[in-house]
């Protein structure tokens, strides 16, 4: 069958023919891909860079996808880590670890949407003591998952919810459900005293850059915080400024800061899949915005290197 096979970290996958697959257990069936997105995580799984890459070669990349099961039915699933992703014409799929869509259900948006719409849901509903009515701070919300993520804690109860970020797309945040932005652009102390003027009594963090941007927030929310008992909490999701963040040890003892992690691992998977079913009726209501690029994959070399705002979708 042709798959999308990835032969050495570092360059983008070729399409060439790769085994049929089979399945090795009662609960498994092998289903015909219909859609599958190009998502960080997935570029990340690619090039050996994520952190439960075992490093073994050749891998078919992704993680998720919409595919047809022998029984008919239409599905949503996610896969575990393996290196038969879902980038071929055919892949694995435990049945467990998938959703039944309504016939009907248009597969790019779903396959387009689950993955960053989930970053930020199961962060709020599953790794945070979360509460309508809390303030919520997105760091990166120019970026895909970002952009989501206000929209994400908008429809969770969010009392007030503040996008960071930078470059043309910040005008479009309000759009989004950003009631204040904060322009990330600039001078570094400029940018913290903004950070810390907005955000000072922030209840939670959803922190996709980290690096040097997360530990100069957490300094000065830490610094204009008024109430210093009252719990902020930092929800590390994405690291595209820095896989690692200079952490100031007076933010930890100053105010009540808690840091902590959403993403495999840190979440169980019968917590995550349990999300799923929800997340994806808001996805085909259309409730979330994430704008598709649909490419056949034939062209997933070329898709590859582009790094537009559009979320590519690839149909095998």
């Amino acid at each position: 069958m042709p798959a999308a096979v990835v032969t050495a970290f570092g360059r983008p996958p070729e399409v060439r023919p790769f085994p049929v697959p089979a399945p090795r257990a009662d609960t498994e069936v092998v289903v015909d891909v219909l859609a599958d997105g190009l998502h960080p995580r997935v570029r990340s799984q690619a090039d050996g860079s994520h952190y439960t890459s075992s490093g073994s070669l050749p891998l078919v990349p992704g993680i998720d996808g919409v595919g047809r099961a022998p029984d008919g039915t239409l599905r949503y699933f996610v896969l575990p880590e393996t290196t038969l992703g879902t980038m071929a014409r055919r892949t694995v799929v435990d049945l467990r670890r998938s959703i039944v869509l309504p016939e009907g259900t248009d597969p790019v948006p779903v396959a387009a949407a689950m993955n960053p719409v989930l970053s930020s849901w199961v962060a709020l509903r599953r790794r945070v003591a979360w509460r309508a009515g809390q303030s919520v701070l997105v760091l990166g919300a120019t970026g895909n998952a970002g952009r989501v993520a206000l929209g994400v804690a908008r429809r969770l109860g969010a009392g007030t919810v503040i996008g960071a970020g930078r470059g043309p797309r910040l005008e479009l945040l309000p759009g989004l459900g950003a009631d204040r932005t904060v322009d990330l652009a600039g001078d570094p102390a400029e940018v913290a005293d903004r950070i810390g003027a907005a955000a000072a009594e922030v209840d939670v963090v959803l922190d996709y850059l980290w690096g040097e941007p997360a530990a100069a927030a957490m300094a000065a929310i830490a610094r204009r915080r008024v109430d210093e008992a009252r719990p902020v909490r930092w929800v590390a999701i994405g690291s595209v400024a820095g896989s690692t963040a200079p952490v100031p040890s007076a933010a930890l003892r100053a105010v009540a800061l808690e840091v902590v992690g959403s993403g495999q691992g840190s979440v169980p998977t019968c917590d995550l899949l349990a999300e799923l079913p929800e997340m994806a009726a808001e996805i085909t209501a259309g409730t979330f915005r994430v704008d598709a690029r649909p490419v056949p994959l034939s062209e997933v070399t070329t898709a590859w290197a582009d790094r537009g705002t559009d979320r590519i979708v690839v149909m095998p």
